[in-house]
């Protein structure tokens, strides 16, 4: 895709990167459908959480196309979708701009949660807001050190899902951080086949990806192993903290699992991983979505 070849707007579209909202949605709806089985779900403050998630979702994309561009991670080697920094599209300055812009959109919205839930809240949001951009800019870039699979697990995962959840019933149950343990291991999911496939690029730009230390076999131990401990975790909330069977429907996704697992374990070009970040981002807002239900409905 040529710069001339794109209206603006499609450009900031591109920018967000909208296939990857499913990330900051699906733990919401975890966290939304856990507080309902508890009795405190809150409409408002359910709202905000998910209009802040999303927020932070596109900062932190935004902030990703801006620094890996500027650090030479991505370069026209690079396999995968559109980074509009990289591909002329939009101007470093100009995709900056849009990161400080929804960070403080972000911001605002936070502002609304403060005043819900507290200084609990004012910790997990400025810490969310830093680490979108810490993620890949800052004097020591997570992703660059083979931190980024940890931050999604805790900031896309177990504090999504609990911060959700104490947003509307003002507590931190032991259950939300089991909940938030698989949104976290399927979001990271998300993040190893990315990383997956750019294990030859960002060994080259010098990006030690956790994919990068652990090389292609391991990496697919690991995508394996988050799958895994998502399924794990209804059964688990049903056996030992009370949920209600029907939490059980999210188990419902696991035949979508097949393709990707496949992709992954079969893959000889990078190329090919391409359909497995759609359809493992599929599996994930569709298990939030299920498990949320299911435990409401409960």
């Amino acid at each position: 895709m040529s710069p001339g070849s794109t209206t603006r707007t499609r450009a900031w579209v591109l920018a967000a990167r909208p296939k990857t909202l499913p990330a900051a949605l699906a733990p919401v709806a975890a966290g939304t459908g856990l507080a309902a089985h508890h009795g405190v779900a809150s409409a408002l403050p359910a709202l905000a959480a998910l209009t802040g998630a999303l927020l932070i979702q596109v900062a932190t994309n935004l902030a990703n196309d801006y620094y890996d561009f500027v650090r030479g991670g991505d370069t026209e080697e690079r396999v995968g979708p559109v980074r509009v920094t990289q591909a002329g599209i939009l101007s470093p300055e100009a995709v900056k701009r849009g990161m400080v812009i929804t960070l403080g959109a972000a911001l605002l919205v936070g502002a609304y949660l403060v005043w819900i839930g507290g200084w609990p809240i004012v910790v997990i949001g400025l810490a969310s807001l830093a680490c979108a951009v810490l993620y890949t800019g800052g004097p020591f870039p997570l992703a660059y050190h083979g931190l980024g699979d940890l931050f999604v697990f805790v900031f896309f995962g177990l504090v999504a899902v609990s911060g959700t959840y104490y947003v509307q019933g003002l507590a931190w149950p032991g259950d939300a951080l089991l909940a938030g343990a698989a949104l976290g291991a399927l979001n990271t999911a998300i993040l190893v086949v990315n990383n997956l496939r750019d294990i030859p690029t960002d060994a080259r730009a010098g990006k030690r990806t956790l994919a990068v230390r652990l090389g292609a076999r391991g990496t697919k131990v690991e995508y394996m192993l988050m799958l895994l401990a998502a399924f794990i975790v209804p059964v688990v909330g049903v056996s030992r903290f009370g949920w209600p069977s029907p939490a059980l429907v999210s188990l419902l996704v696991f035949p979508l699992v097949v393709k990707p697992v496949k992709r992954v374990l079969g893959f000889s070009e990078a190329r090919e991983l391409l359909p497995a970040l759609g359809e493992t981002a599929r599996v994930v807002a569709l298990y939030g979505v299920l498990l949320g239900l299911g435990l409401a409905l409960g």
